[in-house]
């Protein structure tokens, strides 16, 4: 076959090689769905390398043979580009065989026809060999398929641009400038093809400007590639990246419109569909102005949010880098959620248990103060005092005159006791509860019998409501000692000859039983730590001393019956505590 070479022909040949060697080199250099754009390249330089034989030639039969080899690549570069559009951009297809299938079969099957056309036409109607230019041009008449392969050609490309087109269009700026080379790789050879057809743009007679448009462009695109690393990290495998990081991301630009995220993200919303691509953050937290005020900051900040899902208690920690460009200005923000709830639940609970074993361990050393103080000093006193009345040194008529003095100090001792014992029972081995139903006004009377005599040594006269048949359902001993404690509480505090009321009456679900005195009264210090459940000791009205211990007990043993306490006082006025007790 003899070829004359002309400069259409020289530029071709050397532009295809060119670009066959630098997606050859692409190819090996980069891997995943990058090779799908060389092996793109690849096919344009086979159908531009054998354009330029084809121009080349002198003879029909040596042009038709260079045309076999030419359409290899005709037929596959649209094909290897929509393949590469559907893999850059990370789209998988419902049916992917299927697709790959169809995207691939027409090629084929034009190929195939065209290799037979001298037995049906179905792609050249008809070839001849025009010499009317400066060299021999192949002249041809289109069959019917011929309009098929260009039909099919045109779809595949435009197919390609809707893909990346619709992935691209908000994109991150980092990948803004592949994305239009990409896309000026798709449009302007197709565009030139175009113009070609339909015979607006022709550099001379029947040459096809279409080859040069492609291998021009693809020049460009593999030296961008080559030389600026333009797909180091391509943007599936960036979205690959953020898609397994835990924290919800949001990449937003300096407009604060949405330009990726990761699936994480939608899980720290309440509706998250509204996370998607070129959504404006301001409409999507409108109702959470601190949020934006983190975002406009344009500093590296964090805040905790806390919310509740579901009734479930969260607290989100929110954090915001501003993405600087290489002129330091403000390109956008990253937004990184994190799910903070075990993290913050366990400190407050860690917090909280070091607080009530710093109550314990002070209330420990309360236990063994008492022990060394408040019931030794008594019991030695007693013990001292009988045996100066046996050896004969305290008269019997002394001994009498302190006999009330002395009663009192062992009725302290009694009930410092109790409360020691109960307050033991609790702290240690835990406390059995026995709910049972039980008459309240009866344990009222039994209570207020037991502290009358202590009373009325000061002239305190105790008053119970109207008896009346008021049914409870309680740990009948833990009642017991609550009103006993509040009693004498009530009496160590009240002003020699003044009252103390006791009155029943329902409310609700609950029996509220109030005693009232007109002492002294709480300052407001001690009624806030009454209301706390914090232990604190004074002296009564007659210097008798306290532990603290039974206001302790009363508020653990009152929330063991499923009840609650209300107390009122006013210093100098006088005290009022109601407790709640389930009814029967």
């Amino acid at each position: 076959m003899e070829l004359i070479y002309n400069p259409f022909s020289v530029s071709l040949l050397i532009s295809g090689a060119l670009v066959a060697a630098l997606s050859a080199f692409i190819a090996v250099k980069l891997g995943s769905s990058t090779r799908w754009i060389a092996l793109t390249m690849l096919s344009a330089s086979i159908w531009g390398f054998f354009y330029g034989f084809e121009l080349a030639s002198t003879s029909k039969e040596a042009m038709l043979f260079y045309v076999k080899l030419e359409y290899l690549g005709v037929l596959t570069t649209p094909t290897f580009w929509l393949i590469f559009c559907i893999k850059y951009t990370g789209l998988k297809p419902k049916y992917s065989a299927l697709t790959y299938f169809f995207v691939g079969i027409i090629p084929l099957i034009s190929y195939l026809i065209l290799m037979t056309n001298e037995l049906h036409h179905l792609h050249y109607a008809s070839t001849s060999v025009n010499l009317n230019g400066p060299f021999p041009l192949l002249d041809i008449k289109i069959g019917p398929w011929y309009i098929v392969n260009i039909i099919y050609s045109y779809s595949a490309f435009l197919i390609g641009l809707i893909i990346l087109w619709s992935r691209f269009r908000n994109s991150d700026p980092l990948y803004k400038t592949q994305t239009k080379l990409i896309f000026a790789a798709g449009v302007f050879p197709i565009l030139i093809n175009l113009l070609y057809q339909l015979g607006l743009f022709r550099i001379y007679a029947e040459i096809d400007s279409t080859p040069f448009a492609f291998l021009f462009t693809y020049l460009i695109l593999g030296f961008a590639i080559i030389r600026f690393s333009l797909f180091s990290i391509i943007p599936i495998a960036k979205e690959k990246i953020i898609a397994v990081i835990t924290r919800g991301v949001l990449v937003i630009d300096s407009k604060l419109n949405i330009i990726d995220y990761n699936p994480a993200a939608k899980d720290y919303f309440e509706k998250p569909q509204i996370i998607k691509s070129g959504n404006n953050l301001n409409k999507i937290f409108e109702n959470f102005q601190p949020i934006l005020d983190l975002v406009n900051s344009n500093r590296h900040q964090t805040m905790e949010v806390p919310d509740t899902i579901h009734g479930e208690r969260k607290i989100v920690r929110i954090e915001s880098i501003p993405i600087l460009d290489k002129k330091s200005s403000l390109s956008g923000t990253l937004l990184l959620f994190e799910d903070i709830s075990e993290e913050v639940i366990t400190k407050e609970t860690l917090q909280t248990q070091a607080k009530d074993l710093q109550q314990l361990n002070d209330l420990k050393d309360k236990y063994f103060s008492i022990i060394s103080h408040d019931l030794k000093s008594p019991i030695f006193g007693i013990r001292e005092l009988l045996h100066l009345t046996q050896s004969g040194d305290v008269s019997q008529e002394e001994f009498m005159e302190m006999l009330p003095e002395v009663t009192q100090n062992i009725e302290n001792i009694a009930s410092l006791l109790e409360n020691l014992l109960a307050w033991t029972s609790t702290q240690i081995k835990g406390e059995h509860i026995q709910i049972s139903e039980f008459n309240l006004f009866k344990v009222l009377e039994e209570q207020a019998d037991l502290v009358d005599r202590i009373a009325q040594g000061k002239g305190i006269n105790i008053e119970l409501a109207d008896e009346r048949n008021v049914l409870v359902k309680a740990d009948q001993n833990m009642i017991e000692l609550v009103l006993r404690n509040i009693l004498s509480n009530a009496v160590k505090f009240s002003h020699r000859n003044s009252k103390i009321n006791i009155s029943v009456s329902e409310s609700g679900e609950f029996e509220k039983v109030c005693i009232e005195d007109f002492g002294t009264g709480i300052s407001e210090e001690n009624l806030k730590k009454l209301r706390q459940g914090i232990s604190f000791s004074t002296k009564g009205r007659q210097n008798e001393s306290g532990t603290g211990l039974g206001i302790l007990l009363v508020n653990e043993y009152i929330q063991k019956n499923n009840g609650h306490i209300e107390i009122n006082s006013e210093l100098g006025k006088g005290t009022k505590f109601c407790i709640y007790i389930p009814k029967a």
